[in-house]
């Protein structure tokens, strides 16, 4: 079977920053497979696109540039928010809570979770970057398929693959 929308993949990947020499950013291996459903919209379509049409036991190796990737980072995605929301009912900010470089979760007012990384704060404002992590990278992306199979009927239902254990994932 070849890889098409709805089929349930399972692969190995890497994914290295700027080319096959670049740093690690995220591994994928026969112990912890990646595995799910193609063709739903959740995974990048240009990195889709590379594995359309792959059959189990191929290898894959490829370049995403940052526009097809996470893309650019976006002055826009610099966000400016009072100190108040960070404290809590005691009018304390939790020790460990803003340091420089973590990521935090937001809510926006669609009431979707957004990553941040503090960037700074002062007794005011706190400046947040809610650009992607990967945005402005280079990624380049090589493993190979392990296995590609027809969905479930739950899982077409769901639009996603659901593993032996019944969890979705």
């Amino acid at each position: 079977m070849t890889i098409d929308d709805h089929a349930i993949v399972t692969l190995t990947y890497e994914v290295r920053d700027g080319g096959p020499g670049g740093a690690l950013l995220e591994r994928m291996d026969v112990n912890y497979p990646f595995k799910f459903m193609f063709g739903t919209g959740r995974m990048l379509p240009a990195w889709e696109r590379r594995l359309f049409g792959l059959k189990s036991g191929m290898g894959f190796s490829f370049l995403l540039s940052p526009d097809d990737a996470y893309g650019q980072p976006n002055d826009s995605h610099i966000l400016k928010a009072p100190i108040g929301i960070f404290k809590n009912e005691r009018e304390q900010i939790e020790p460990g809570l803003l340091e420089k470089g973590q990521y935090i979760t937001l809510t926006d007012s669609a009431g979707k979770d957004v990553n941040a990384k503090i960037l700074d704060w002062d007794d005011e404002v706190v400046t947040l970057d809610a650009n992607h992590a990967l945005a402005g990278k280079t990624l380049f992306f090589s493993g190979a398929v392990l296995d590609v199979r027809e969905p479930t009927v739950d899982e077409l239902v769901r639009k996603q693959f659901i593993g032996e254990d019944g969890v979705r994932k």
